[in-house]
């Protein structure tokens, strides 16, 4: 026994691979025999408490290792049900994660602690059950879909170190956990309808159950809302489904797909005055935007004894992104409309693996390792249409040229991207402390072949591969009743895009001149965590992290052209605090009402401290707001009702990484340096007025609040007004 047991370490501080993992749980297995049972009482872990449980990931969660990282969840059974995916709603409880808002559907915006701007989250990994949701996941990691929250039991979000989990971009991770089929019948089922103001009507419907080893649940939705502005309708639907089967007590298999289309109007953007003049103005009538996604997932869970299990996940699908995009409008009577609309079309073809082993060892100790493998065709293709509202499927073979037809084509990219990965991470417990060392090697090749590019005389046909090696350490200890501290220091990256190798906007340079390098991120993070007393659970801490080789236009010198280079470093430092109250649990811990009192904020202060532009050292990255604060209650008792009222506000924050105003004072395109401050509150509720049957209730944006969160150099994009809804669902 001596023996294994040391046999066990080594292979936890050699990061042993999955082959090894599997061989020696077999050796374990072939060298079982009956000894004299002894009685063992063994310290339960903190681990384990369940109200800490209600707030943070397991130490251990699967095949994750997330003690010494901070964690963060909610759990949507515990909050009113979220309504036309309110974002607000949804990370209500989740600190520090900005969203920069949008009144359509079609894309969506987060960034955290003032790393890279949030259009289409492009800086922050967002997952669903540990698969990517962007387009992309190397090459074009743009976020245009989000699960609806009813098909969502858990959100979870993991900072520093999340790289050393999941892989490419600097933090955190978002996880979007699905709920699971009903396991005490063989058929249940579940429909919601609601409807509300600007048009909205929704409907979400799902059935489910296990029968004997099988299991299963099929759910569709259909949304649709005519927007608060012209030309901001939108039309949201799709489905999906799960089949698991159990063979034996050791095995799982499951088979999962997921559905989604989305068609809406894109209302345009303008500048200030516009917006304090006239916030509903449309400038584009007729742009509009097209998004399918449709991914199929096998997955498999198996265990080897009580300690050691292999979860591997394979998954392969298709998106498409489409627009329809012309020259706005100027707000004036009987503006002039453009005589010809750019069509866009991005098409993503992907298919991934990702398998991870856990080794249980020791006392508390867990050993993980696993590899990931991924590839992407994903041609980009722009066409020139006479027609403003032309069909998302118009296509043109002729070359756009100057006096040529109106209808042809401009730009035709072939692109692919293959990433891999390999990594391991050990939690080694000495009594109430523990340490995490990680490892974890990374590979990309993004590839580009031009066949038309209008107005260029060289075509992009290069491809650009990089090793990027990841380390981390965490370590921290428990102390007192449910208390925990937790250091992390841990290493991250951004990998090089398809934009950053040949970009059909602009001016970059297509030779091998244009050779920027992955972003690299290196983030310490101390705190402390706990559950104290009945009823209150705290998170407090402080962070530091430098980014390092930001990618940065410089012109070349010849002509218009630009190269990118990695000149630009930002330093982000601050503190991060969440703490929740439940009055009713805190005099009962097991009692099935609550009301709970929740606040949390981070406060950010973030500076350029090197780039190619002297000037720019010092100033502010953009999207770094000096505090984000959320706070609120929520009113429930298990199966009678459940009511919250929350409150986000942002302090204001510069547009641009210049921190200079976009335009001309006192032209309508002008947009000021910094985006004002905002606080915006929400109310919904849910009420059963028989066990089956429950009302659906909410206001958005109480007070009915004029803001805005979302900048472009073209303009800007308001937030949606006061909104309101109504409805039921039925439980059979």
């Amino acid at each position: 026994m001596k023996t294994a047991a040391a046999s066990r370490a080594a292979c936890a501080l050699g990061f042993v691979c999955l082959a090894g993992a599997s061989a020696f749980a077999q050796d374990r297995k072939d060298a079982t025999q009956t000894l004299e049972s002894v009685n063992v009482r063994e310290r339960r872990l903190q681990d384990d408490t369940r109200p800490k449980l209600e707030h943070i990931m397991k130490e251990v969660d699967g095949p994750l290792i997330t003690v010494t990282k901070k964690t963060s969840i909610t759990k949507l059974d515990n909050i009113p049900t979220v309504i036309d995916n309110n974002l607000r709603n949804l990370f209500a409880q989740t600190p520090g994660l900005f969203v920069s808002e949008q009144q359509t559907a079609g894309q969506f915006n987060f960034s955290y602690r003032g790393i890279g701007n949030p259009q289409e989250s492009e800086f922050v990994a967002v997952l669903q059950d540990g698969i990517p949701l962007e387009g992309d996941w190397i090459g074009f990691p743009t976020l245009y879909v989000l699960p609806p929250p009813q098909t969502i039991a858990q959100v979870q979000e993991i900072r520093g170190g999340s790289s050393l989990l999941y892989g490419p971009e600097p933090g955190p991770v978002i996880n979007f956990v699905s709920r699971a089929p009903d396991a005490t019948r063989p058929f249940g089922g579940y429909s919601e309808n609601v409807i509300g103001n600007n048009g909205l009507f929704a409907t979400f419907n799902r059935i489910s159950g296990t029968v004997d080893q099988w299991d299963y649940l099929l759910d569709a939705h259909y949304r649709t809302s005519d927007g608060q502005r012209d030309n901001a309708g939108s039309i949201l639907k799709g489905a999906d489904l799960h089949v698991g089967y159990r063979p034996d007590d050791a095995g799982y298999w499951a088979l999962d797909f997921h559905g989604y289309e989305f068609a809406g109007g894109d209302p345009g953007k303008y500048g200030y005055p516009v917006f304090q003049r006239d916030p509903d103005y449309a400038p584009t009538p007729y742009n509009k935007d097209w998004v399918d996604r449709y991914v199929l997932e096998l997955s498999n869970q198996q265990h080897f004894g009580d300690d050691l299990v292999w979860s591997t996940k394979f998954w392969s699908g298709y998106q498409n992104q489409a627009t329809r995009s012309a020259a706005g409008l100027p707000d004036v009577p009987a503006p002039a409309y453009p005589s010809s609309a750019t069509l866009q079309d991005d098409t993503f073809r992907f298919t991934g693996v990702d398998s991870r082993v856990v080794d249980h060892w020791g006392r508390g100790n867990a050993l993980t390792a696993g590899f990931v493998w991924y590839h992407s065709d994903a041609p980009f293709r722009q066409w020139n249409d006479a027609n403003l509202y032309t069909n998302r499927n118009d296509r043109f073979d002729a070359a756009c040229v100057t006096g040529g037809p109106a209808n042809c084509i401009k730009l035709n990219q072939n692109r692919s991207t293959d990433y891999g990965a390999v990594f391991a991470e050990n939690v080694f417990r000495f009594g109430r402390w523990h340490l995490v060392p990680s490892v974890r090697l990374e590979r990309e090749t993004v590839d580009i072949d031009e066949s038309v590019h209008t107005g260029h005389a060289v075509l992009v046909d290069r491809a650009v591969d990089h090793t990027v090696p990841l380390f981390g350490l965490g370590f921290g200890n428990d102390f007192g009743r449910s208390n925990e501290t937790y250091v992390n220091v841990s290493q991250g990256w951004r990998p090089v895009r398809y934009f950053d190798v040949g970009s059909p906007f602009g001016n970059l340079d297509p030779s091998p001149a244009n050779d920027p390098s992955p972003t690299h991120v290196l983030s310490f993070e101390a705190g402390v965590h706990g559950t104290p007393l009945p009823g209150l659970f705290y998170d407090a801490s402080v962070f530091w992290i430098n980014v390092k080789d930001r990618i940065e236009s410089q012109p070349t010198g010849v002509g218009n052209n630009t190269i990118d280079v990695n000149t630009g470093d930002t330093r982000h430092r601050g503190f991060e605090g969440q703490i929740d109250y439940d009055f009713l649990a805190a005099r009962d811990p097991q009692t099935t009402r609550h009301f709970s009192v929740f606040a949390n904020v981070s406060l950010l202060n973030a500076r350029f401290t090197d780039s190619r532009n002297p000037s720019q050292v010092g100033k502010t990255p953009a999207f770094s707001p000096h505090y984000l604060a959320r706070a609120g209650l929520v009113w429930r008792e298990d199966r009678r009702f459940k009511a919250a009222v929350s409150v986000v506000s942002v302090a204001s924050q510069y547009a641009l990484d210049s921190n200079n105003p976009i335009g001309s004072a006192g032209a309508d395109s002008f947009i000021p340096a910094q985006v004002p401050q905002y606080t915006v509150a929400d109310f919904s509720a849910d009420y059963w007025v028989l066990p089956q049957l429950r009302l659906l209730a909410g206001i958005s944006n109480l007070a009915d609040r004029k803001y805005y969160s979302r900048v472009f150099q073209n303009g800007i994009e308001p937030g949606l007004r006061r909104t309101y809804y109504g409805g039921f669902s039925y439980e059979f």
